[in-house]
């Protein structure tokens, strides 16, 4: 359901992920590098729907090199990303360089091509019959924001394995060698990877609007056709497959600046578009290997209300991979500014991490 954004992504290259966006800088920062100053920011807009918002992503945080490309005429056709030299730490925690790759992410090749030229959104538009309802299978991954793109090769530069619509459809089993799969915008899916997924006994899905339509994939024309759902075949089918979880309401909240996991089931869910967060959100990153990334606060609320008890510090610290013992009492105003939502989980985790190397938990 997100529109398509003015630009198109390119496959990876040389090592680099690439993808392309509507991109703009600020006055105060040039061609991407080290900031000029604090203030310096990438200035993104998002269209989703009618839904144009802008957002601003501050240099200085991002955790990815990012770099522009421009044509001869000077208008952006692409974005680069690379990982950053001076951040191994940082991706060590938050990647799978040296852990056990029993975390997948599905990269949704089949909503790519939904969103393609001719597509589905043509029809929905009305600028062209049924026949846009059956489009290629894209043959590479030439991504946007709509299939969630940034999410992707962000995951996929720390390290995290991933398959694609097809490998779950062909071999719906596929999924039973992972411990924990991660859904991306997989908002067009074959009831076989419907099932696959919703079977799945820890599955986070990342970004809102997934699993909305039912299409039907033909490997001998290379094809995918809607089915149903996104009104249709009738204008008052949403979900496509009457799921009782679809978050879509979410969708459009792209600030993201709120976020939080919630469990549903045997899923946790984001209750926003994380695409531009994951760009520079370490925490929501890290949360991807918690155990349950939805106890966070949780975790939060119970040592406020039992803060001597072994159990809630257990909990917490636990949270960020600490073994220590003891939180100090003064900690409580930082964890009730993270539960209001005047700091962020980020600034309050990097403050833990000093804290533990600091030896003020033992």
């Amino acid at each position: 359901m997100i529109q398509k954004l003015l630009l198109v992504f390119v496959p990876v290259l040389l090592g680099m992920a690439f993808f392309g966006i509507v991109f703009a800088q600020s006055s105060n920062s040039t061609a991407y590098g080290p900031p000029v100053n604090p203030s310096a920011y990438l200035e993104i807009v998002s269209n989703s729907e009618g839904h144009k918002q802008t957002l601003r992503l501050p240099i200085d945080k991002l955790l990815f090199n990012v770099i522009p490309h421009y044509d001869q005429d000077a208008n952006l056709v692409s974005l680069s990303m690379q990982l950053k030299p001076n951040m191994t730490s940082t991706y060590q925690q938050i990647g799978l360089f040296n852990k056990s790759k029993d975390i997948v992410f599905v990269y949704p090749i089949f909503t790519q091509g939904a969103y393609g030229p001719n597509g589905f959104y043509d029809y929905y538009n009305k600028k062209c019959d049924s026949s846009c309802l059956t489009v290629s299978i894209p043959s590479q991954i030439h991504g946007m924001q709509a299939s969630s793109i940034a999410g992707a090769w962000a995951l996929k530069l720390l390290q995290f394995p991933y398959v694609t619509d097809v490998d779950i459809d062909k071999n719906p089993d596929i999924l039973k060698q992972y411990k924990r799969v991660i859904v991306l915008h997989s908002e067009y899916v074959t009831k076989k990877e419907f099932d696959a997924i919703t079977n799945h006994p820890d599955v986070i899905f990342l970004y809102p609007n997934a699993l909305y339509a039912e299409v039907k994939a033909d490997y001998g024309n290379n094809t995918i056709t809607l089915i149903r759902g996104h009104g249709y075949p009738d204008p008052n089918i949403k979900n496509g497959f009457g799921w009782k979880d679809d978050n879509s309401k979410f969708e459009y909240n792209v600030q993201c600046d709120n976020w939080n996991f919630y469990k549903k089931d045997n899923a946790t869910m984001l209750n926003c578009y994380p695409e531009y967060q994951l760009l520079y959100n370490e925490e929501l990153l890290r949360l991807l290997q918690s155990q349950v990334p939805s106890d966070l606060l949780v975790d939060m609320a119970n040592w406020l209300r039992y803060p001597d008890q072994n159990n809630s510090v257990n909990d917490l610290l636990a949270e960020y991979n600490i073994s220590g013992s003891h939180i100090p009492s003064w900690v409580s105003g930082p964890v009730t500014m993270v539960i209001n939502g005047e700091i962020t989980r980020t600034d309050f985790a990097n403050m833990m991490q000093y804290l533990d190397a600091t030896h003020l938990l033992n």
